[in-house]
């Protein structure tokens, strides 16, 4: 089993402000469960359909932070992904309800859909 590379949410809002991060976060988690909120600048893509989206990962210059709920999911479809041959994906982990809980911003609207 390949090991995943993972993010906290401390390191995320890090590269936040690093101007020259170029990261794209993907919001795997259901339809119903994004209405709640994402984190700042998220695109969806609900997990079921990552399959369907592989060659969307295929930019070597971009890392892409997969969350969801509790980081769970997206653990499992970082370890997707790198069986794929995708190594450029990280989980962050604890999911949205770290981000949360460490009292960072929950937006209302995610900046697009992969679907």
């Amino acid at each position: 089993m390949l090991p995943i590379k993972e993010i906290n949410v401390t390191e995320l809002s890090g590269k936040f402000e690093q101007s020259d991060s170029d990261i794209e976060l993907i919001d795997i988690r259901t339809p119903a469960e994004v209405a709640r909120g994402v984190l700042p600048n998220s695109k969806t893509l609900p997990m079921h359909l990552i399959p369907l989206k592989l060659d969307y990962f295929n930019n070597p210059d971009k890392e892409y932070v997969i969350y969801c709920r509790t980081g769970s999911r997206s653990a499992q479809a970082c370890m997707f992904l790198s069986q794929q041959g995708i190594n450029n994906v990280l989980n962050l982990r604890g999911g949205i309800m770290s981000w949360a809980q460490q009292g960072f911003n929950i937006e209302q609207n995610p900046i697009g859909s992969l679907v």
